[in-house]
């Protein structure tokens, strides 16, 4: 059964057209240093959806992915010149995870922040809740099925 969950990235870091532009469309999804985040991860299974959120400036989920590669070592953790590295990581005994994503879509208009507070069936969801900050988190179907349907309005 697909899982559905969400990532989050500055877009000044990572956008969804940067997904977009990747080579195969396709990249890591490295550097969560938060472990619920992580074991989120590592939940994940090949062909779940992902929606993308911009956070920080007009937060909006703006696209959809899906996973391609589970949960492996997250490779940045050892390397000192990252701005992820985690010196008690070592690739012998590795803290931390990434996945591969690949872009699916971007929604013709982004799905902002306000906007989703909104909406009726998403009350529950992980990322409306009051000091969320989790940037991997799972989607419940409905939530996921409400979202894509926003996505898709005329």
């Amino acid at each position: 059964m697909t899982a559905h969950w969400l990532v989050k990235s500055e877009p000044g870091c990572f956008s969804i057209d940067d997904l977009a532009a990747s080579e195969h469309g396709a990249t890591c999804w490295s550097g969560v240093r938060n472990y619920q985040a992580r074991n989120f991860m590592r939940q994940m299974q090949q062909g779940d959806t992902v929606l993308f959120y911009h956070s920080v400036t007009n937060p909006a989920v703006v696209g959809l992915a899906r996973v391609v590669r589970e949960a492996y070592p997250d490779h940045t953790a050892f390397d000192p010149a990252d701005q992820h590295y985690d010196p008690k990581s070592s690739p012998e005994k590795p803290l931390w995870d990434m996945v591969d994503i690949q872009w699916l879509e971007t929604f013709p208009r982004p799905l902002p922040l306000p906007l989703l507070r909104q909406v009726r069936g998403l009350e529950e969801m992980e990322l409306l809740k009051k000091g969320s900050r989790l940037s991997v988190m799972p989607v419940s179907a409905a939530a996921f099925q409400r979202i894509m349907e926003l996505a898709h309005q005329a």
